[in-house]
């Protein structure tokens, strides 16, 4: 099969899209499928990125990645969106290319750099299905980065749901990962959903590491944690994954035995950094982590902590998981699909900061409850593998290739 996939972005930029992209590109090539990625441009972000050139050109076999012109996303100084004239170069080289399926993630995202639903125009006049697939509630983080009055935010998500349900129905099937996702986009009128497990964990490589207890010393120059629980979080250091709630919650509770690790970077980390360090001085920032160092990272920890609510899926939650740790997060999104709350971890009231500290302090002060819960978490995702993952996706596609071809 020959697949042209646009997508809002791809590594060296680590977050749930980017990380999918590159198991989901790796078993293609795997499966000798022949794909064309077309992503932002990270060349601008050299100083932040200096291995941009890693994800550029043929990454794998039969794998070819084209970085496409691009500006600054919403001011942020670590991301990239596409720049309106460099849709040419995707037409340029679709032509060339001749795939049988157009695949688009975070059609919303792109939109705002294209100015028009990406791949449609192409697939349409070529007579190829054109899918897409939703990833991120951008509706939703609208209150997080726009600082106007709450009333005004409200009638421009009212507005961004109607323009993101035409956006969506305009392709030929909308892919989800989570059954409540699909629930609250269905009941916004997008009505060519067809939900599956199109996400995956490599859990080989997390059964494959074990724990150390100098890791901490020989990986990060982390001292004297060994006798802590360690509690780690993973992900970006931006407002919409909710850090001023984590911030103000965790002056509630005594750290005194606890090291708390934060992996990732954003706009917020001089903020974060400066609370955390009122908070306790066993408080380590790592930065950024590449995702072959996201294992080892997880399994020497005891406890992954997110607050975010506008997760579809939560992709650190699954890999959480995999690595054998229980997990704390709110009951809002993607999280009510992944958890087994009480087994594999626990799931707070959204925004309660006591029911929050509470449950934390279960999982703090018992470590044979921590033990147990590890288990069932390594269980849970027993059936999240890539392979699985990808072949559900290659089964949609060649669907609707078929489907194509018979109208």
């Amino acid at each position: 099969m020959k697949i042209a996939i646009i997508s809002s972005g791809f590594l060296p930029v680590v977050d749930g899209v980017t990380v999918t992209q590159l198991y989901r590109l790796q078993k293609l090539s795997e499966y000798n499928h022949q794909v064309l990625l077309f992503c932002p441009d990270y060349q601008p972000l050299a100083q932040v990125y200096p291995n941009w050139q890693d994800y550029t050109g043929e990454i794998y076999s039969n794998v070819k990645v084209i970085n496409l012109p691009s500006t600054s996303f919403v001011g942020l100084d670590f991301e990239q969106n596409v720049s309106q004239s460099s849709y040419q170069i995707i037409l340029q080289e679709l032509e060339k290319f001749q795939p049988d399926i157009i695949h688009v993630d975070e059609p919303e995202r792109l939109w705002l750099g294209f100015f028009k639903v990406s791949g449609i125009d192409y697939s349409k006049r070529v007579g190829i299905p054109c899918v897409s697939f939703f990833h991120t509630n951008f509706v939703e983080y609208m209150d997080d980065y726009l600082p106007i009055p709450s009333i005004l935010i409200k009638g421009l998500q009212l507005v961004m749901k109607r323009h993101r349900k035409g956006i969506y129905n305009a392709y030929d099937a909308t892919l989800v990962s989570s059954r409540i996702t699909a629930d609250d986009l269905a009941k916004t009128g997008v009505n060519n959903i067809i939900y599956g497990q199109f996400l995956g964990i490599d859990t080989r490589r997390f059964a494959s590491v074990v724990r150390d207890k100098k890791f901490w010393q020989n990986k990060y120059n982390i001292s004297d944690i060994e006798n802590k629980v360690k509690l780690i979080f993973l992900g970006r250091l931006s407002p919409d994954k909710n850090w001023r709630f984590t911030l103000n919650a965790l002056t509630k509770l005594d750290c005194s035995n606890l090291a708390l690790i934060i992996a990732g970077d954003g706009e917020m980390r001089e903020e974060i950094t400066s609370k955390f360090k009122q908070i306790t001085s066993n408080a380590y920032l790592l930065g950024r982590i590449s995702p072959d160092h996201v294992p080892e990272l997880l399994v020497n920890s005891d406890l992954h902590v997110t607050t975010s609510e506008k997760e579809t899926t939560g992709l650190t939650v699954l890999e959480s998981f995999a690595a054998g740790i229980p997990v704390i997060a709110p009951r809002a999104g993607g999280f009510i699909n992944s958890f087994k709350d009480g087994e594999n971890g626990f799931l707070y009231n959204s925004s309660d900061a006591d029911d929050f500290i509470e449950k934390l302090k279960l999982l703090i002060d018992n470590s044979d409850l921590r033990h147990t819960m590890g288990i069932k978490s390594k269980e849970s995702i027993i059936n999240y593998s890539w392979e699985q993952a990808v072949k559900n996706l290659l089964k949609v596609w060649q669907q609707e290739i078929e489907k194509k071809s018979n109208q």
